[in-house]
Formats: C-alpha cells, sequence, structure tokens
C-alpha cells in the first residue's frame, strides 16, 4: 500500500510539474530587435513573420517587434542578441566588421543579378559551410539585398568622376568604394539620410530600395548602375542560443519551416522594393546613368582583387575560403542559370 501511495504521489508532482512548464511556456514572449524604421517592407514582413510563429504555435511563442533600432542600435544589434538584451536581432552582417569573416563572401561582387539570387545564395552557403562564427547565436535564416549600387549628389560616368567622392558605406563595400577611387566613410543606414543632406557624405552604395525605403531620392539626384562593381550585403535574423534551446522539438521544427518561407519572401520582397526605389527616383525627376560597356568593365577590373584579397585572408585565418568562393560562385551560376 505504501508502495501504490509513493507512486501515486510521484504521478501526481510529475503532472503537476508537467502542468506548470506547460503553462510557464505557454506565456513565453521574445522580443525583437529590427533596425529598419517601421514603415520600412522589410520592418512589414518581420512583423509578419513574428506574427506567423504565433500563429502556427497557437500562441504559444509570442514575438514583439522593435523597429527602427530601438531596442539595439543596429551595429549592436547581433551582440545584443549573443548577450541577451533582445532574443531575435535583425541587422547586417557588415555592420560587425570582421566578426564574419567567412560568411564575407556573400558581399564580394559576385555578379547576383537580384535579391532573391542573393539570398538564395547565402543560405546555400550557410547550410554547406555552417560558419563556426555564428556558434553564439540560433540562425533562423540569412537573406541578401539587390545589387549594390552608387547613388550620388553630382553625376558620375566615369572613374574619373568618383575619384576622392566622400561615399557612405560599410563592410566590403568600403574596400569596392576604395579600389574604385572614392573615400569611404562608415555609417550605418540610419544616419546616412541626413549626411547626404547635410553634405557630410557625396554619396552611397545601396540597392535601390534605399531611394525610397530610406528617402534617399529625396537628397541624392543621381544612380549610377555599375553593375560591374555592384555587391549585395548579408543580413542576418538570429536567436539567442540559450532561448531557441529552451523550445520544446515541435515548437522549434514550426519556426524552422517558417524560416525556410520566409527567407524566400525576403528575397523576393527586396527584388519588389528595389522596383518601386527605381520608379520612385525617377518619379522626382533623378537621373539614372548607365555605364558604356567599356567603362562597366573598368570597374569590374577594379574591384576583382577583392575576391582575391578575400581567398588570402580567410586562408591566414585557417578558414576555407577558396572554397567558399568556388561554392558560391559555381552556386549562383546555377541559381541564375
Amino acid at each position: 500500500m505504501r508502495r501504490w501511495k509513493l507512486a501515486a504521489l510521484f504521478l501526481c508532482l510529475l503532472i503537476g510539474f508537467c502542468f506548470l512548464t506547460s503553462s510557464a511556456f505557454a506565456q513565453t514572449k521574445f522580443n525583437y530587435s529590427v533596425f529598419f524604421p517601421a514603415p520600412h517592407k522589410n520592418a512589414v514582413l518581420a512583423t509578419e513573420w513574428a506574427k506567423e510563429i504565433g500563429t502556427r504555435t497557437n500562441g504559444k511563442v509570442q514575438i514583439t517587434v522593435f523597429p527602427g533600432g530601438t531596442l539595439t542600435p543596429a551595429d549592436k544589434c547581433y551582440d545584443g542578441v549573443v548577450k541577451g538584451i533582445s532574443d531575435i536581432g535583425f541587422s547586417v552582417l557588415a555592420y560587425t566588421r570582421g566578426k564574419f569573416p567567412l560568411t564575407e563572401v556573400a558581399d564580394l561582387p559576385l555578379g547576383a543579378k537580384s535579391a532573391l539570387a542573393s539570398t538564395r545564395l547565402i543560405n546555400e552557403f550557410y547550410k554547406k559551410f555552417k560558419p563556426k562564427e555564428f556558434d553564439e547565436v540560433k540562425v533562423m535564416y540569412l537573406h541578401g539585398h539587390g545589387p549594390g549600387i552608387l547613388h550620388t549628389k553630382k553625376e558620375v560616368k566615369s572613374l574619373q568622376d568618383l575619384k576622392g567622392l566622400k561615399i557612405r558605406c560599410t563592410g566590403l563595400a568600403a574596400k569596392i568604394s576604395t579600389q574604385l577611387g572614392a573615400t569611404p566613410v562608415a555609417m550605418p543606414m540610419g544616419e546616412t539620410y541626413d549626411a547626404l543632406s547635410r553634405g557630410v557624405v557625396d554619396g552611397s552604395m545601396a540597392p535601390y530600395e534605399a531611394l525610397q525605403g530610406w528617402k534617399w531620392g529625396e537628397v541624392v539626384k543621381f544612380t549610377t548602375e555599375d553593375w560591374g562593381a555592384a555587391y549585395s550585403s548579408g543580413m542576418f535574423v538570429v536567436m539567442n542560443k540559450d532561448k531557441w534551446n529552451a523550445l520544446p522539438p515541435d515548437i522549434q521544427q514550426i519556426i524552422e519551416k517558417v524560416n525556410e518561407e520566409y527567407a524566400e519572401k525576403q528575397g523576393k520582397l527586396w527584388d519588389e522594393i528595389d522596383k518601386a526605389g527605381k520608379d520612385y527616383t525617377t518619379g522626382r525627376g533623378n537621373k539614372i546613368v548607365s555605364l558604356s560597356q567599356d567603362e562597366n568593365w573598368k570597374w569590374t577590373m577594379a574591384v576583382k582583387p577583392i575576391l582575391d584579397d578575400y581567398v588570402k585572408n580567410t586562408k591566414e585565418k585557417g578558414l576555407p575560403g577558396q572554397e567558399a568562393l568556388r561554392f558560391c560562385l559555381e552556386t549562383l551560376y546555377k541559381i541564375q542559370k
């Protein structure tokens, strides 16, 4: 009889513990730091991602989005997730220069013709190499914007026109700017409008979307389609590792499924807003400058050494940069075939 009582007591305690654990989990709430301002379509999509997870988990996971860098600044977003200041974060890899040496391959001027291609590429790269530089967090998904090109206050039709201009850029885009003869100025996207308006910089490198999404079309007059030197910038959506590990496996599976879907949505959205950005700037009477074939080739050759530098620098760190570059070039070719 004593054994039965002990067994019944243990069972009651176990059921009670499970109930309390389930109840506690049912109230789990995460905060999500997004560097894009609230009206930007990327912030809107981030909110949709959060709501979708809430819906598919039947409200067990609730995510509150903090746009505009209000929870953590853009360049502190990743470390904010690692330290637990935010549970989830969305920002640009290049804002923490040197922290992601192998993944910098995604920022190189590889010849991606769309954001969807760049987004598919960086996720394929991550699946293939699983870089240790992300070990501090759980990666939700990665993505990349459309071709980064030049937007300026004065017309740029040649490398000579660009020489000496102060160009806002971050990460590997700063190397591109230097190779092209400009003077790179590092600053987050959120500070660029004022810098352009006040003449602190003469131009900036970014995809077309920035002309509308960040309102640069109000403070620049020209866009140079320098496809030969165009690049993408890798971006992340990551979660605090301890918070991720605390989630039950079934909830993790649901989130992973949503992540796959939204990586694709993110790439397509970038392309949609690139088109809108181009329409916005031309609608304001700003000029699109198309380089001649010969001039475009000069820009291509000017930035070519950057790929070699990437291989050299990663090799010195004991990282498979040459393999990563080859993989990305071959994969991108297949994606765009």
